[in-house]
């Protein structure tokens, strides 16, 4: 074991010691681990840290976007209303094939 890790391991000894870790949530609980054997390795951290913060990829923002404005659309009853999501779905639709297309040209 080398130094740095003699070092971590001793102070992770000492928090549990003194009880720091006590309060954590899901304590006593098994971990849930998630299976990224889909993510190619060298993607699986960014894809976390992705992850963990809710971020999306664009595509796939604008895709959700798109469902939300499918929703939005079925629910109104309004005629100008409706009109005008259709507008912004058609915007959503072209924004999410120019960023493909974009994507598919650069690999």
């Amino acid at each position: 074991m080398d130094f740095l890790a003699r070092v971590a391991e001793s102070r992770i000894l000492e928090a549990i010691e003194l009880g720091e870790f006590d309060d954590l949530p899901g304590k006593g609980k098994p971990l849930e681990l998630e299976d990224l054997s889909r993510v190619p390795p060298h993607l699986r951290a960014g894809y976390k840290l992705l992850r963990n913060a809710d971020a999306l990829p664009p595509e796939l923002e604008l895709r959700r976007q798109g469902y939300a404005l499918d929703r939005a659309i079925m629910r109104t009853t309004d005629p100008a209303e409706r009109e005008e999501l259709r507008r912004l779905k058609r915007e959503n639709e072209l924004r999410y094939s120019l960023l493909v297309e974009r994507r598919r040209r650069r690999t």
